[in-house]
């Protein structure tokens, strides 16, 4: 049984080994080498390959069709709206890190503005593609990988006047950039499907 076990961990060792490698070292003979990181082990030498989390969940118990239509719905949305969020993320952080380095206000204030017209000429024919509620979705995502509302964001970046117009429009519609997440309470089915899709399992 041992020995069995055995051959069965050595094949997905194997097969990982290959799925992970970082570095491919030239073929030789028909044969190709992979690169990874390895331990030493009373004079054995062992691949180390860190795998990834798997998330488990209970089983989605559908009440009726409707409920599956939402679900279904959900999971679609999220894989649209979270590339977004964390776009917005990464150009949160690298704006941030910027920032940082320029000398005084007026400097800081010309590059948000050039960044701001960056990311409209960039963004916003996706924006407009976005459903009503993938954009109150995108909102709550947004919480989620930047820690802070859109509002906060709107605010911190653009100034309090700017987070108060953008503010007001979304009102207008029914939204709110001042939208929190929530993913023990009433956003744990987003978190759920969110965290599968980031995971790949999804």
């Amino acid at each position: 049984m041992k020995k069995g076990i055995c051959i069965i961990l050595l094949f997905l060792v194997a097969f990982l080994v290959k799925a992970n490698a970082q570095q491919q070292s030239p073929t030789h003979e028909g044969k190709t080498y992979y690169r990874v990181p390895a331990y030493v082990y009373n004079g054995d030498t062992i691949p180390h390959i860190t795998l990834r989390t798997v998330y488990i969940y209970p089983e989605l118990k559908f009440k009726n069709k409707r409920e599956r239509r939402y679900y279904n719905k959900l999971v679609r949305d999220v894989k649209k709206t979270l590339p977004l969020a964390k776009e917005v993320r990464r150009a949160v952080i690298e704006t941030y890190e910027y920032l940082e380095t320029l000398p005084d206000d007026k400097a800081r204030e010309q590059h948000i503005k050039a960044v701001e017209k960056g990311l409209k000429k960039q963004y916003m024919p996706k924006m407009k593609k976005l459903t009503f509620a993938q954009g109150k979705l995108l909102i709550k995502l947004v919480n989620r990988e930047c820690n802070q509302s859109s509002f906060q964001l709107v605010k911190a970046f653009m100034g309090p006047f700017k987070a108060g117009f953008y503010q007001t429009f979304a009102a207008l519609f029914g939204a709110s950039l001042k939208k929190e997440y929530h993913p023990e309470d009433e956003d744990r089915m987003i978190e759920r499907v969110a965290t599968l899709v980031e995971n790949g399992q999804l």
